[in-house]
């Protein structure tokens, strides 16, 4: 298990800042010294080869080859880094239940990958099952997407991408399944909470369902309540993490800062546009997002008249996603497929309820939710 686990370079900060955090978490009184002196004695006990830097790896910032090499060695630089990842609190959570439960650190943060991957799967197989009405086909479905490439990407990563999947799909089926609005505000809070970039997502949502809330029987009241709570959810993380944008952004794209706290690097706005200007197509022709535009628009042209509210509707939501991603592309310019599951596997979900569903979303049918239940 540890040769799956700790193999491959990419993974070394995420998982070196996440153990931190846990560390952190359950025992505040140990100095940032002694904590990371404990994670890097536990990779290296796991796999020595964890620290055989491939110094030759093609650069995205510069100075990110020895960036590795220098948090390994230097506890202060360690602890800036932290705050870089202390923004997605509910994954944090999450890791310290399973430290808590007697795994280790390092051990705890892949389980949270590998179990919500399974989390995933059942959770697909159950929207075909309600979808398709024909379980063998659902079988079949959920087969393939477990042989998705970005899936399976991201349940090798310690990293927040499977837990954020698993929310984003779980509240998308709170909502259309389980007509609950209630519970769909709560794990989309959630998945804010893992991560917070889906607020963008969520926001256009909201504004989408103000518009058609009479048609899926979303009160204003309920309406409003979601828009506090998911607000909320996202602004804390802002207010108890304050790091800049630009600091993020110098951080990881143009020159990689062995202290982007206490001592960042300016911000040129032409470095910013420059590197949008130059990776824009690279980053959306690299990603599966144009193959699934055209099967939106294949599905949607095939299904319904122009004038049907019910195209409408669909092509709008899609617009959302598609918005949403965009957006998030000019805040934090890269599209890694597994950074983008989530969006993936809700897009093919969303075209096979289309399809298949003898349901209408559009109905005046209250869906069952009371915030003050």
């Amino acid at each position: 298990m540890s040769y799956y686990l700790y193999t491959h370079q990419y993974y070394n900060v995420d998982i070196e800042a996440y153990m931190g955090l846990v560390y952190k978490a359950e025992y505040p009184e140990m100095e940032i010294k002694e904590i990371h002196e404990k994670v890097y004695a536990e990779l290296k006990e796991k796999n020595p080869g964890h620290f055989l830097y491939d110094l030759s790896h093609e650069e995205i910032a510069k100075g990110e080859n020895t960036y590795y090499k220098v948090l390994a060695e230097n506890p202060r630089a360690y602890e800036e880094e932290l705050q870089l990842f202390s923004v997605k609190p509910f994954f944090n959570f999450v890791n310290s239940i399973f430290f808590k439960l007697g795994f280790e650190a390092s051990t705890s943060i892949f389980l949270v990958s590998i179990i919500t991957y399974v989390l995933i799967l059942l959770l697909v197989f159950r929207f075909l099952t309600k979808v398709l009405n024909n379980q063998s086909l659902a079988v079949f479905i959920t087969i393939i997407l477990s042989l998705f490439k970005p899936l399976l990407e991201s349940s090798r990563h310690a990293s927040p991408d499977n837990l954020a999947c698993f929310l984003l799909l779980l509240s998308f089926y709170c909502f259309i399944i389980k007509r609950n609005f209630l519970w769909a505000t709560i794990v989309a809070m959630l998945c804010i909470l893992t991560r917070p970039e889906y607020y963008i997502f969520y926001s256009f949502i909201l504004i989408f369902l103000f518009f058609y809330r009479k048609k899926t029987g979303v009160s204003l009241r309920n309406w409003g309540f979601s828009c506090m709570y998911l607000s909320l959810s996202f602004f804390l993380i802002q207010y108890f993490n304050q790091i800049s944008w630009s600091t993020l952004f110098m951080n990881q794209f143009t020159k990689v800062q062995i202290y982007p706290i206490s001592n960042p690097d300016p911000f040129y706005f032409s470095s910013y546009y420059n590197f949008i200007k130059s990776n824009i197509l690279l980053e959306f022709n690299g990603s599966y997002f144009p193959i699934l535009l055209l099967f939106i628009i294949i599905i949607l042209a095939s299904k319904f008249n122009f004038k049907n509210p019910k195209l409408q509707f669909y092509s709008l939501f899609f617009a959302c996603i598609y918005l949403s991603v965009f957006i998030r592309f000019l805040i934090f310019p890269s599209l890694v497929n597994r950074m983008m599951l989530g969006y993936y596997l809700l897009i093919i979900l969303a075209l096979i309820y289309i399809q298949f569903s003898e349901k209408d979303i559009l109905n005046k049918k209250n869906i069952e939710i009371s915030y003050s239940s």
